[in-house]
């Protein structure tokens, strides 16, 4: 343990020691745009970020799709030194690491699914200080055969923080613990002057607490976001026998999105995946009975958009990082609302709006509470009583949450401790408020039963009653003999359950806790049957049929937005990415909105940063124009004769892992030598060149490009716009995109040295 005056002296003096932010960046705003291409940090977010750069401790608690993420990537390349990323999946790391990249991001991660070739490489290039960010599994980071190999990075290069991820899993009172969490308060021991940052997207106070304990952190800025998301609209609508086309409405509506519907069982999943494909909607099952090769494709083509929808138990979970999920519907009941929250929570993570819908059928209520049910000792197979009666606690939180009239998002915040009295205008019951009515003789009538029963049995059998059942067991009970027997013949079984939770929620009716939900009457039910009180129940309403009238405006804005989605997708599969890596949906409908035509207004697009603008501004600016010139819009001039590339803003400099490319381009090596030498794309290796020739290191063209090939690509480089697109068609597509961009580079390397003589 640190001694406290040791700890209180190593803070003070991180915090007056501010590092200044690296050249060209004049303050945090313009970091953000050049490497993520945002303009404005999202609510929290600067100053969790200022904190990192103080080398302050942190713990960070921010929903999902809040961008904790961001809090720990950017301080880290604002900083001296590596920051270790502590993540729990691989899938997940492996994902992030491949954003990051694409953003022009030094990332990589070291786990199991690489070779011992590849890992050694990896570690050549942390030693070399290449790498900005690594990602590791706990039991990675805590091995002993790691460790010695991290002090030598602290030693040459520095560490310049830990970022924990999903830190609740520190904590044995979160959600997801896992032991191996629990290890992690060695590094803080291990380097006890290296900066903490613990992030999660849900905890609770006692968790918090047990967070900052387990990894010792010292005054640590702690930031607790609102756990409510307000992009995500929530519903809930009954499951009753034509749910099935209600699931496939919904389905539709999303004219495309990607979601993701939950189901109970196993073979729940497989039936609904299977209806939805002979219904026209392109699904993949997943659940733990499938293989690992299985599971591991159907996420890919989910992530990928080869499949719009991904029909899942709860075993999809963590691993998914897909932030353009516009659609998350329960078909069957889920367990918790914390559990729920979750599941939920991965719709809309681009804080573009997306819906919620939960199916609800009381009937579900059954099949849970026999999975309760099965929660024994695994040794004495004794029940586990405790969690028995935790798990029903919990399961009637959600039957609350799906029968009430009251605004969803005051009970799920509620969960979490968070007040919220507001009409959210994001859920069914403010923005539709359903129709109540007045059921008192519906509610004496039900009551009275529970009375002549002998309040011995449960709803189940009360409505059998009421509905003048014949069956077996209403005979043998004589119960077809009692003046209730019959008299709700005019409301069917679900009329009646729902009645009967109403009753409960309302505290009319009571429910035994002791595993058998036996009804029995309160204080209150006897002013029901007194008629000293009046019933009011929220009657639930079926999806409603009529489609919203959609202006032309918006019709033209989505006809876009499709035709730049296609655009995304094929750019992703050329590069064998998730198409969001490319570019967000949020990004994408902005550009459907303000359709810039040229490369400079382009730039100005949110999500478009310096490397993105590089590598897709030329596509998707022909896409744009294309599509209002087919629309008979008037197209905005070129603005400029050559693309605004980040040499125009911020000049891409020289770096080492350019300078490796000169060296063997010099000893005689060909481009395709370079990149199998080197291990990187052929298209980086000619990215390499072409900025060494703009900066005078390369001196002639002789082993790229002929003369001949060199005096044509200029011809049509000075014909008109030069954008790489524009200009490849001009020669017949007879050239590849890096032999243009070499010549560009030569014919500016000429032009800088011509003004030079000039001058």
């Amino acid at each position: 343990m640190l001694d406290p005056a040791i700890a209180t002296a190593a803070t003070s003096s991180a915090a007056s020691d501010r590092p200044s932010l690296p050249s060209g960046f004049d303050n945090l705003e313009a970091a953000l745009k050049h490497f993520y291409g945002y303009e404005t940090f999202r609510p929290g977010q600067k100053d969790i970020i200022q904190a990192a750069l103080d080398n302050r401790d942190s713990l960070v608690i921010m929903p999902t799709g809040g961008g904790k993420s961001l809090c720990f990537q950017l301080p880290a390349l604002l900083k001296p030194g590596l920051m270790v990323v502590v993540s729990p999946l691989i899938a997940l790391m492996q994902d992030q690491v491949e954003q990051l990249q694409r953003n022009g991001i030094a990332a990589t991660f070291l786990n199991s699914s690489l070779s011992g070739v590849e890992a050694r490489s990896r570690q050549n290039d942390l030693l070399d200080g290449k790498i900005k960010l690594l990602y590791v599994a706990p039991e990675r980071l805590l091995n002993q055969n790691f460790l010695p190999f991290l002090d030598e990075i602290n030693e040459s290069l520095g560490l310049s923080a830990f970022a924990i991820d999903e830190a609740h899993c520190l904590s044995e009172w979160g959600h997801d613990f896992r032991p191996e969490y629990r290890q992690l308060s060695q590094i803080r021991q291990r380097y006890p002057y290296t900066p903490c940052l613990a992030l999660t997207a849900t905890a609770t106070e006692r968790v918090r607490e047990d967070i900052c304990q387990q990894l010792q952190l010292r005054d640590p800025f702690i930031n607790v976001s609102s756990f409510n998301r307000t992009n995500l609209y929530y519903e809930v609508v009954p499951k009753a026998r034509g749910s099935v086309n209600d699931l496939l409405k919904l389905v539709r509506k999303q004219e495309g999105g990607s979601g993701i519907i939950y189901c109970l069982s196993r073979k729940r999943v497989e039936e609904t995946a299977e209806m939805l494909k002979l219904n026209g909607i392109s699904a993949l099952p997943y659940h733990a009975g499938l293989s690992d090769k299985i599971r591991a494709e159907n996420q890919r083509r989910f992530i990928r958009d080869d499949v719009q929808v991904m029909v899942a138990t709860v075993a999809f979970g963590m691993g998914i990082n897909k932030p353009d999920v516009r659609f998350v519907i329960h078909y069957d009941l889920p367990r918790n609302i914390e559990g729920y929250y979750q599941e939920s929570g991965r719709a809309g993570r681009d804080n573009d709006p997306a819906r919620c819908t939960l199916f609800f059928n009381p009937g579900d209520i059954k099949r849970i509470e026999w999975i309760i049910d099965q929660k024994v000792d695994p040794q004495t197979g004794d029940p586990l009583e405790q969690e028995q009666r935790i798990a029903r606690q919990q399961l009637r939180q959600v039957v609350d949450y799906a029968e009430s009239s009251s605004c969803r998002r005051t009970i799920q915040l509620g969960y979490f401790g968070e007040s919220f009295t507001e009409n959210c205008g994001q859920c069914d019951n403010c923005v539709n408020p359903p129709p109540v009515e007045d059921w008192t003789i519906e509610a004496q009538k039900f009551l009275s039963c529970v009375a002549r029963c002998k309040e011995r049995f449960g709803m189940a059998h009360i409505i059998d009653v009421l509905r003048g059942s014949k069956k077996q067991r209403v005979k043998q009970l004589g119960h077809d003999e009692l003046s209730t027997h019959g008299i709700g013949k005019d409301k069917t079984a679900d009329q009646w359950r729902l009645l009967g939770r109403s009753l409960l929620h309302q505290n009319l009716l009571t429910e035994t806790q002791d595993g058998y939900p036996v009804l029995q009457l309160n204080e209150a039910s006897w002013t029901v049957l007194r008629k000293q009180r009046d019933v009011f129940v929220a009657i639930p309403k079926r999806l409603e049929e009529d489609e919203p009238v959609v202006s032309g405006t918006r019709v033209e804005i989505e006809q876009l937005f499709e035709r730049l989605r296609k655009l995304r997708k094929q750019i992703a599969d050329e590069q064998g990415v998730a198409p969001y890596i490319v570019f967000s949906d949020s990004s994408l409908r902005l550009m459907a909105k303000q359709r810039p035509q040229d490369l400079n207004a382009f730039g100005k697009i949110s999500g478009v940063g310096s490397h993105k603008l590089e590598q897709y501004g030329d596509r998707f600016t022909i896409a744009i124009r294309q599509y209002c010139e087919d629309m008979g819009f008037t197209t905005a001039p070129e603005t400029t004769t050559a693309p605004i590339t980040p040499a125009k803003t911020r000049r891409p400099q020289v770096t080492n892992t350019h300078l490796q490319t000169l060296a063997l381009f010099h000893e005689g090596y060909s481009p395709q030598d370079i990149s199998e030498h080197r291990q990187i794309k052929p298209d980086t290796v000619f990215n390499h060149l072409a900025l060494l020739i703009e900066h005078e290191r390369i001196l002639s063209l002789e082993g790229l490009l002929t003369s001949e090939s060199y005096d044509e690509i200029v011809q049509a480089l000075t014909a008109g716009p030069a954008s790489l697109s524009l200009v490849w068609e001009r020669l017949d597509k007879r050239y590849e995109y890096h032999d243009i961009k070499l010549a560009r580079a030569f014919q500016r390397q000429q032009a800088k040295q011509s003004d030079v003589i000039n001058f």
